[in-house]
């Protein structure tokens, strides 16, 4: 899989870790077993009651054993989206 992020490089992903987690930032690095160095980096924090929480973490690293899904955010459809008015359960953690 990290030959495939090369062409994420230095672009806004997405990340769904297996604890259910929800990571966005620009991807600014990343080594042969998939850790991931994320800049600018926030998680979105769901929750059924009250709209999406943005958690601010700034720089950092997320071990690639723990990902489930990597993917490319679309930030104009992202920005179009008001987070305070969507409600969802969290993600439950992967199950092995």
């Amino acid at each position: 899989m990290a030959a495939a992020l090369e062409g994420l490089l230095n672009k806004t992903i997405t990340v769904v870790t297996n604890d259910g987690r929800n990571l966005v930032g620009h991807l600014r690095g990343y080594d042969q077993t998939t850790n991931l160095v994320l800049d600018e980096c926030h998680e979105r924090v769901f929750s059924p009651d009250s709209g999406v929480e943005q958690v601010v973490l700034g720089l950092y690293i997320v071990r690639g054993d723990n990902i489930a899904i990597i993917g490319e955010l679309d930030q104009e459809l992202d920005a179009q989206v008001d987070l305070s008015m969507v409600r969802a359960a969290p993600l439950k953690p992967v199950v092995h």
